[in-house]
């Protein structure tokens, strides 16, 4: 690459566009009253010279960094996925970029993840549900560092959060189909370590079942690793149960699909022979044959919310220590009345 790109300099910017550095700057940061001729002259003469700010400097003049860190158990999942796009997205009209750290669900690796983004150099960090090390509260206040945490409903005094409650929709999953008169669940769920959403997933099934006098017996709940493959395995280990399940909940959309696809390549007709349920509403949900029965997860508003609150708590203000959105169910073809008993 040519140096006298790669070197660009402000004044550079300035003396190709013809205009003084000061003009320079304001457009750099979005200044109010900037004229549309200034912005485009100054606009192409960056896009000629390759100039890229400098982040130290910009950072010392504006005491903003403009980035955020998140960290986030897997990408594979793609509601999380949908949720760091919308977060993203809305960072942009704050000025801000996205810095993104996975840690498979591994606490100690969240740790060093978050040392990691804080070292790089971030403005505020976003992490998911409430299970952390108890270091990496301790780093984010000795930093003074604004965050956030999503995805879960726990109020806690330490941990600001936007999510919504993981239980109660999934105790309405299980309620839904108790009253479709089926007496004989079993769960499908990711792993429980380290993942306070699946816990309580998993705990609004037991509960709803328990209260109704249909308790789920240790034997109908079935951990494995998250995936539409995983899923598909685990049906005929389902299948083999007794007594026989006729609805299987699902702590997640994926690994119903996996459920459903196995179904149908068993001859297992869903929701006549056995009802299906999820939880995420996935795109593909509304798509599957039959259509998948799920919890809708806020997961745009989340991402929404996350970044203007974040934003307004780096700014200095108060946004509510805690948000609670709505996840309401979604009925669809994948669950009916239970069969006959025999």
């Amino acid at each position: 690459m040519n140096n006298k790109l790669q070197n660009a300099l402000l004044a550079d910017v300035a003396r190709e566009a013809g205009v003084s550095t000061a003009s320079v700057s304001r457009v750099l940061n979005r200044a109010p009253h900037v004229s549309k001729p200034l912005q485009a002259r100054v606009e192409a003469a960056i896009a000629k010279l390759g100039y890229v700010p400098h982040g130290t400097a910009r950072a010392l003049a504006s005491r903003r960094i403009g980035a955020i860190g998140v960290l986030v158990p897997t990408l594979d999942n793609p509601i999380f996925s949908i949720a760091i796009n919308s977060l993203e997205q809305r960072l942009k009209h704050h000025d801000c970029r996205l810095l993104i750290a996975t840690y498979r669900y591994d606490l100690d690796d969240e740790f060093d993840a978050l040392r990691t983004l804080i070292q790089q150099g971030v403005d505020g960090m976003v992490l998911i549900g409430h299970d952390h090390r108890p270091a990496v509260l301790t780093t984010l206040k000795r930093r003074k560092m604004p965050f956030l945490s999503c995805w879960h409903g726990l109020h806690d005094a330490d941990w600001p959060c936007i999510g919504f409650d993981n239980t109660a929709p999934s105790k309405a999953l299980a309620e839904h189909l108790l009253a479709l008169g089926h007496s004989r669940l079993a769960v499908l769920s990711a792993p429980v370590t380290s993942n306070d959403r699946a816990r309580a997933r998993l705990q609004g099934f037991i509960q709803a079942a328990e209260q109704t006098g249909c308790p789920i017996p240790d034997s109908h709940v079935m951990t494995v690793e998250y995936g539409i493959a995983e899923g598909f395995q685990a049906f005929d280990a389902l299948m083999q149960l007794q007594p026989r399940p006729t609805a299987i909940l699902c702590g997640n959309d994926t690994l119903a699909f996996g459920v459903l696809l196995a179904a149908q390549a068993a001859g297992i007709n869903v929701p006549q022979q056995l009802s299906v349920t999820g939880f995420d509403d996935l795109p593909q949900a509304r798509f599957m044959t039959p259509a998948l029965t799920t919890v809708a997860v806020p997961a745009i508003d989340i991402g929404h919310g996350v970044a203007d609150a974040l934003i307004a708590r780096i700014d200095g203000e108060t946004p509510p220590h805690q948000q609670l959105l709505d996840a309401p169910l979604v009925l669809r073809g994948s669950s009916g009345p239970a069969p006959p008993a025999g």
